[in-house]
């Protein structure tokens, strides 16, 4: 297949000093301009030339969808929030005091959802926290390599937005792979490990095969799984870079060692898989015997409608690829900007999911990563003369919950786990501590 006129340029990647020229380029007047900006001080911009050139319709801009991807928009802030940061870059205000202004939106912006500072992090033999390693569920373990706590460009819904903002409190990384190693080797209930960020194809082949080759060394584990964006905002890095070769070659070595290969694409609109570098992409990497699954999150003004993801996910089985998940936007950053209430988040995706064919219906969802797990809408029906959503863990921290249905009571502007309530006359929910026997309600520590 013939690669793309921009196939052989050199990254070249746009932050916030490029912003006023790129959002006047999508017609945006001078206040408008400076709104985005001040929420480009709050929560991070970067873009490439890659997605400028290729993927973004600048004649539709700023209503296109990776437009819309990967620029921030006026409204994703409280309007008093961006009133201020606006007035501070007006009056050029020390940098100092536009950060602690800053800081301070982004502390109401929940950075770390489901804990993952404090939850979950395991400890090495001397009893020491291992950093930026998660062990969240009994087989699955997290690795957050330090080199790639960055991206090709930068998603406005990213839930990880609080390790690209540049303050070192918020981040979560590593660069000890032997710690990891070692503690596999202690737990050999872990069988699969991703290696997440950020995106760790930021890095180039010489620093990820120093993470990746070590942990062939574990006989207990079966899969690596790699987390990354890169063959939607940068495929180059699998086809012209100048280690495109050897990093497909680091691929081959991991399938060759008997391990299964993951490679979980992000895949947020089906333009992103239009040119067709991608394709050729596509093929390279699973020429080497790894397995392309693919996922992203329900986010609205962007992919909020079944016919949206039923041709993305078509397209993704027809080059090769497995549609894996469809996720809720998480109770992080502009939350309330992206989210879609989860009785609309079913309704999509069951109207997607009925008309492909079963090759794509090995998606699952819609499915929200909260504290105790990972908790799909598995449908919405009456019971006993009660509306309730019908839900299950995919994965929880409690295997014991997993596949087992529960209830809730039907919500139609619930857009989070946390905002359902019991239904059927239940106290709580299977994975909540039952109140004591004189109590009337409940209180779950994770709403608290």
């Amino acid at each position: 297949m013939s690669a793309a006129p921009s196939a052989g340029r050199r990254f070249r990647a746009y932050t916030t000093k490029h912003l006023d020229e790129l959002t006047a380029r999508a017609g945006l007047d001078a206040d408008e301009r400076l709104a985005v900006r001040a929420v480009a001080n709050v929560l991070p911009f970067r873009v490439n030339s890659y997605v400028i050139d290729e993927l973004i319709d600048w004649d539709a801009a700023p209503d296109d969808p990776i437009y819309r991807l990967v620029f921030p928009q006026a409204d994703m802030l409280p309007s008093e929030d961006v009133a201020w940061i606006a007035d501070l870059l007006r009056r050029e205000a020390p940098k100092g005091e536009l950060n602690r202004a800053a800081n301070e939106i982004r502390a109401k912006l929940n950075p770390h959802p489901a804990g993952q500072m404090e939850l979950n992090v395991p400890k090495a033999e001397d009893d020491e926290p291992i950093e930026g390693v998660q062990h969240k569920y009994t087989e699955t373990v997290l690795f957050f390599p330090k080199q790639g706590q960055t991206c090709h460009a930068y998603c406005t819904y990213c839930f990880r937005w609080a390790q690209f903002v540049g303050e070192p409190d918020l981040k979560f990384a590593s660069s000890e792979i032997d710690q990891l190693v070692a503690y596999l080797k202690r737990h050999p209930e872990v069988t699969s490990v991703l290696l997440t960020g950020g995106d760790p194809m930021i890095m180039g082949e010489g620093v990820i095969s120093r993470y990746v080759e070590p942990l062939l060394e574990v006989e207990t584990l079966e899969s690596i799984r790699i987390g990354t964006k890169a063959l939607a905002y940068w495929p180059q890095r699998f086809v012209t870079d100048p280690d495109a070769d050897e990093t497909l070659r680091l691929f081959e070595r991991v399938t060759n060692a008997g391990k299964n290969l993951a490679f979980m694409a992000h895949f947020s609109h089906p333009n992103e898989m239009t040119p067709a570098l991608v394709h050729e992409a596509v093929r390279r990497i699973r020429d080497t015997g790894a397995v392309i699954r693919t996922q992203a999150p329900l986010i609205r003004t962007i992919n909020d409608d079944a016919g949206t993801w039923e041709r993305m996910w078509r397209d993704q089985v027809r080059v090769g690829m497995v549609p894996y998940y469809m996720f809720v936007e998480r109770d992080t950053g502009p939350k309330e900007y992206f989210e879609v209430p989860l009785a609309r988040a079913y309704e999509i995706f069951r109207d997607a999911y009925k008309n492909v064919s079963g090759l794509a219906r090995t998606v699952r969802g819609p499915s929200m990563s909260a504290t105790p797990g990972k908790v799909c809408v598995d449908g919405v029906t009456e019971i006993l003369g009660e509306k309730v959503f019908v839900l299950s863990f995919i994965q929880a921290r409690d295997p014991e919950l997993v596949g087992r249905p529960f209830f809730a009571r039907y919500d139609e502007n619930a857009s989070w786990l946390f905002d359902l309530e019991p239904a059927l006359g239940a106290t709580h929910f299977p994975y909540e501590t039952p109140p004591p026997a004189d109590a009337s309600t409940l209180v779950d520590p994770a709403r608290a």
